[in-house]
Parts: C-alpha cells; structure tokens; sequence
C-alpha cells in the first residue's frame, strides 16, 4: 500500500514537470536568429578558444571536496543513529558501527594529513 502512494506521488510529480516543459513549449515566443543562435557570456562577445587548460590544482581542489562530501554522506546516518538514541554514548561505543566510523575517520585524517604534506591546499 506505501509503495502505491509512493508511486502515485512520483506519477504526479512528473506529470508536472513534463506538463511544464510542454506548456512553455507551446505558449513561449520561438524566434530563430543569427544573435539568437550566438553564445552569450554576461553581455560580453566571447573572445578566443575553449580550448583553454585548466590548471591541475582545480582538479585537485574538486577531488578532496569529493572526498569530504563522501565523508559526510557516510558520517550522517551514524550521526542521525547517536542523536536518537537514549543512552547514545553507552550504546555507540559498544557496538561494531563505532570501530568501523573511528576507522573510516582515521584513513581520511591520514588522507588529509598526506595532501597537506603534499602540498594540495597551498595556492602558490
């Protein structure tokens, strides 16, 4: 019975959307053109390739971002679990879920101390 609601609210949900697209299909203005046709950049006419490269520490900076936000998707169904319970630090400490968390939070503090030696947050 739950999977059925479930299942009608995600049928109504998406009929609204398409129902959006194909109203605004229809009822917005269509003019094609040279200038509508041009790429637009805040006003400016684009100038040059690209093809530009990017520097490597961009990279870098989106991977440990990744590697945090991960972190944090995985830290907060335990999170969740330790608010709710009643004698939170008696039962957390004891159960297997609290080996595995300080493990996991220990490979990225090593992680994390391992790109600071490197270098990746300096912006030189």
């Amino acid at each position: 019975m739950q999977w059925g609601l479930i299942l009608i609210l995600f049928l109504i949900a998406l009929g609204f959307a398409i129902g959006n697209v194909v109203v605004s299909q229809l009822l917005g203005p269509s003019r094609k053109g040279r200038t509508k046709d041009t790429s637009y950049e805040s006003g400016v006419e684009p100038l040059g390739s690209t093809r530009d490269r990017f520097n490597v520490r961009f990279y870098l900076v989106a991977m440990i971002f990744l590697v945090f936000d991960v972190e944090v998707l995985f830290l907060l169904p335990w999170i969740t679990i330790f608010n709710k319970s009643k004698n939170a630090a008696l039962h957390l400490t004891h159960s297997p879920l609290f080996g595995s968390v300080l493990l996991f939070s220990a490979i990225l503090l090593i992680a994390y101390v391992y790109a600071w030696g490197k270098g990746v947050f300096k912006w030189d």
